[in-house]
């Protein structure tokens, strides 16, 4: 199995408030074929909200997805999330196996 090149797909970031939050909005992405992939886990995270420092424990989120998606991705995920501003990142997937790739792509594609 070779990397092959292919900006086509990305990661997505996105926290969220809960497990259960985190679980709901990744078991909605899949189903709905705006991701093939989300991978939570707990993250702790400090940044700045209306003149504050903040500190708290979040749930990281990893979504494996097809970038030309990522309009529709962000309003599921609006219409999911607690936060009033909730993190939504694309980085693009710069390499790849070329298996996990054809799979990714597959699995975001619209069901017959």
């Amino acid at each position: 199995m070779s990397a092959v090149s292919n900006s086509r797909f990305g990661v997505v970031l996105v926290t969220a408030a809960s497990e259960g939050e985190a679980q709901k909005m990744a078991r909605s992405l899949v189903e709905s074929r705006l991701a093939a992939c989300v991978s939570y886990f707990p993250v702790r995270s400090h940044y700045r909200w209306q003149g504050e420092i903040c500190e708290e424990g979040e749930w990281q989120l990893l979504i494996k997805t097809d970038l030309s998606l990522f309009p529709a991705l962000e309003a599921h995920v609006k219409a999911l999330h607690s936060y009033e501003v909730p993190e939504l990142i694309a980085l693009p997937v710069v390499a790849g196996s070329e298996s996990y790739l054809g799979w990714l792509g597959e699995m975001m594609e619209p069901l017959s």
